[in-house]
């Protein structure tokens, strides 16, 4: 009997891969990712206090939620823009209709839009191929008319995929994927479109998981982040010829924009900043181009 597993990938050791190099020359590249989105009133979804919410408490769900785009987000921008660090905004389609502003300040940093699905009140897990199909469609049209260039990227609401979402990613167009938490590296997916890239996204240096499923601090998560990358610094100098690396922070504004947590994360933030002549500061939209240059599927 043969495990089954997923058919997307190849099993390949970091220690045995392809030879090649980021644009900087040094051996690690690291981007920050805004997950921009919005939510349904009466939706349910991620909650600060699981398992605690009294009956007739969406108001405070939905209301915490709402915080980020009205708050958190902001915050985080001028944190960005302050030390001049390139962003990449996970954002739902339905966003720049919905909050004008918003879509305003994205444009005017400069930063790469991903696809992120409509809203994270929707997710694509359970979807039949046609409705998702339709999903991705839309979005990226709804992206596309927003900010003029269509996005390259996509990351699936709630990081959830259907058997199809690879397939049809490929077939939509789209070059790479934020899905799969399987490597430091881009890896190359097989789907019936032809090959769609996976560029690294955390699980471990992301906010919601660490903050929201595993009750950690602000001030834990800042620790983590901080020495995830500290230590990728030192495995990418050791060794930048063999194996570069992807750092990936990911943010979102209903958390890491509390004023507790953000004070706790300036100092990772400081170190991206600190440490820019040894990492390519980037977005995952140019690791995925710059990858597959170097190491063609």
């Amino acid at each position: 009997m043969r495990l089954p597993d997923s058919g997307r990938y190849a099993y390949r050791p970091i220690t045995d891969r392809p030879a090649f190099a980021w644009p900087h020359g040094g051996g690690l590249a690291a981007y920050v990712a805004v997950n921009v989105e919005c939510f349904a009133y009466g939706g349910g979804g991620a909650t600060l206090t699981p398992g605690m919410d009294p009956p007739n408490s969406e108001h405070r769900r939905y209301g915490w939620r709402d915080y980020g785009i009205r708050v958190g987000l902001w915050r985080i921008l001028d944190e960005l823009a302050a030390r001049d660090l390139p962003a990449a905004f996970l954002l739902n389609a339905w966003v720049p209709e919905l909050y004008p502003p918003v879509a305003e300040a994205l444009r005017a940093s400069g930063g790469e839009i991903v696809g992120h699905g409509r809203t994270n009140s929707e997710l694509q897990g359970g979807m039949a191929e046609d409705e998702e199909r339709t999903l991705i469609e839309e979005s990226t049209a709804l992206l596309t008319a927003a900010f003029g260039t269509r996005p390259a990227g996509w990351m699936s609401p709630g990081a959830t995929q259907s058997a199809n979402t690879p397939d049809l990613l490929a077939e939509a167009g789209y070059t790479y994927t934020l899905d799969w938490p399987i490597d430091d590296q881009p890896v190359w997916l097989s789907t019936r479109g032809g090959p769609l890239l996976n560029v690294p996204y955390p699980l471990e240096t992301n906010d919601y998981p660490q903050v929201l499923s595993r009750g950690h601090t602000g001030r834990e998560f800042a620790d983590i982040a901080h020495d995830h990358l500290t230590e990728m610094l030192t495995q990418a100098g050791a060794d930048s010829a063999r194996t570069p690396l992807v750092y990936a922070l990911s943010l979102h504004p209903f958390t890491a924009g509390q004023p507790h947590r953000l004070h706790a994360l300036r100092r990772v933030l400081d170190l991206l900043a600190e440490r820019r002549d040894d990492i390519w500061l980037t977005t995952p939209g140019a690791v995925a181009e710059h990858y597959a240059t170097q190491v063609p599927a």
